[in-house]
């Protein structure tokens, strides 16, 4: 009997991942999770990597322009370290940590907490981008949003990077990116390859 009631009122952590491509409103959707559970009066931190400052050094910022006060950090393993005694952990560009996340985020949901991440689950060349997905297949929840094509307007699952600039990491915004569908993706890389072809042949 005691043993029931222990797990009855243990803590249950979970691990939920938002994902989908640049402008699909992944970080819209996190803070509108993490407001809910303020609300709820349950102790909230956010975080995010050190190197996204886009917006803001600290906040979390939507391209909405909707904010809320995070705390970067440089590493995983820092997370795992500041969330003692929080019931709610949001990671906001997940795909700009370590793979350690996966680890980590496994060890807090264990430990009754739930995990909310954020991130692109595919980079500019649609590869699976970072710790993303191995955090999905862990996760007890993953929601892919979609994004609107600026082509074609219909759904897109692509971040496409409109400048030459070929490293993976690349933290950028509507002048670098732009969001297409399947379709409109396919045929922006290949302009782009035809581009680069005449390029060379001009140059030799």
């Amino acid at each position: 009997m005691f043993i029931e009631q222990s797990f009855a009122t243990k803590k249950r952590g979970s691990i939920e991942v938002i994902c989908g491509s640049m402008f699909s409103g992944k970080t819209e959707e996190l803070l509108r999770r993490l407001r809910r559970s303020k609300i709820a009066r349950q102790k909230v931190e956010i975080f995010k990597p050190k190197t996204d400052n886009r917006y803001h050094d600290s906040d979390v910022v939507s391209h909405d322009a909707n904010s809320i006060a995070s705390t970067p950090v440089i590493s995983s393993a820092n997370i795992l370290v500041l969330s003692e005694e929080i019931d709610v952990v949001g990671i906001d560009e997940a795909q700009f940590f370590d793979d350690h996340l996966v680890e980590v985020c496994n060890q807090l949901a264990s430990m009754g907490t739930r995990v909310i991440v954020a991130g692109l689950d595919m980079d500019f060349k649609g590869v699976p981008f970072g710790p993303m997905p191995k955090l999905m297949a862990i996760a007890d929840q993953v929601t892919k949003v979609k994004a609107v094509c600026l082509s074609c307007g219909d759904l897109a699952l692509y971040s496409h990077r409109k400048i030459q600039e070929k490293t993976q990491v690349l933290v950028g915004e509507k002048n670098e990116y732009e969001p297409l569908c399947r379709a409109c993706y396919t045929r922006a890389n290949q302009e782009k390859a035809f581009q680069n072809i005449e390029a060379s042949r001009q140059a030799d």
